[in-house]
């Protein structure tokens, strides 16, 4: 299910549709125009999901070719803490 969103502005739109089955729908009372927003809003919440999930795959593959390159920062902060506690 959609997350609710905020009520805005409709805008007139034209759509093309079986006409047969779109006479089933309005002979059931289906208020077509609202399950087509409804229907867009989870096909738009799909593909934002897809797509944040490609962006947070390519920082993952960014951050691990960094650490392969460089070593982790996890690793030189443990380093750094090493050295600072040796002078001590």
């Amino acid at each position: 299910m959609a997350a609710p969103r905020v009520k805005t502005a409709k805008q007139t739109v034209s759509l093309t549709l079986n006409s047969d089955l779109f006479a089933q729908a309005k002979g059931f009372g289906i208020n077509v125009s609202q399950v087509a927003e409804d229907a867009l809003a989870r096909e738009v919440a799909v593909r934002k999901a897809e797509l944040l999930k490609s962006e947070i795959r390519q920082d993952l593959e960014a951050c691990s070719a960094y650490a392969t390159e460089h070593g982790s920062f996890a690793e030189m902060v443990r380093e750094h803490y090493r050295e600072v506690d040796d002078e001590s």
